[in-house]
């Protein structure tokens, strides 16, 4: 007769994390950023059609890395949460803070009942009236969340961006400044320049005039910046 051998909880929790992590730091990364006008999201993703970056609600954007279909699945969840709140009460009533919460209790109870936890670090982030109403939230593969301010850095190199946006990163920068600078810290721990048409940027914008404050940068728009 076959039997289990007997695994403490804290190892468990321990080899979890260990298998997330590695999943994690395979995929590369992304960089949330404020700046003058709102919220920057930039990654290196050469795909035009698999988006790291996308939008949630009128307000609220998401950004993921790690394992594709399962950032996938949350971002789509996120909508339908985001979708139900604001029918069942109001536009005004869906919040990234909410949002945050809702991810973070899906991928603790994933985290500590599955077996296999799910290989992804996300960010949403929304603008909310003048600079007091910016927010980015960080969400861990084990439910952990984190209310960022000014900038963070997730996947591959998440801590060599950190360190390098630390001496670098001031409030109020332009949007141009601002991509500049992301993009040229993404390609830095490999010591090499990202091409436009591998970055993918999209910013929530709180002068758009539009109820939807998302907008996705495009390879032209990018270029430019870059060049100039």
């Amino acid at each position: 007769m076959s039997f289990m051998p007997y695994v403490s909880p804290d190892q468990m929790m321990k080899d979890r994390s260990e298998y997330a992590h590695k999943g994690i730091a395979r995929g590369r990364s992304v960089i949330g950023m404020e700046y003058a006008d709102g919220l920057l999201f930039v990654a290196e993703n050469p795909s035009s059609t698999l988006h790291k970056i996308s939008e949630i609600y009128d307000r609220i954007a998401f950004a993921g890395v790690g394992k594709y279909s399962e950032f996938e699945d949350l971002r789509i969840a996120g909508i339908r949460h985001a979708d139900l709140r604001g029918y069942s009460y109001g536009r005004e009533d869906v919040k990234a803070r909410d949002l945050a919460n809702a991810y973070s209790q899906s991928l603790s109870t994933i985290f500590t009942q599955q077996m296999k936890p799910y290989e992804v670090e996300i960010l949403v982030g929304e603008v909310d009236g003048d600079v007091s109403g910016t927010t980015l939230y960080h969400v861990l593969f084990d439910g952990s969340v984190t209310d960022e301010h000014g900038f963070i850095a997730i996947g591959g190199h998440a801590e060599d961006l950190t360190e390098a946006l630390k001496q670098q990163y001031e409030e109020g920068w332009d949007l141009a400044t601002a991509v500049k600078t992301g993009v040229t810290a993404l390609g830095a721990p490999d010591q090499r320049q990202i091409e436009a048409s591998d970055v993918e940027a999209g910013v929530l914008d709180r002068t758009r005039a539009h109820r939807r404050k998302f907008r996705r940068l495009d390879d032209t728009e990018v270029s430019a910046i870059l060049a100039g």
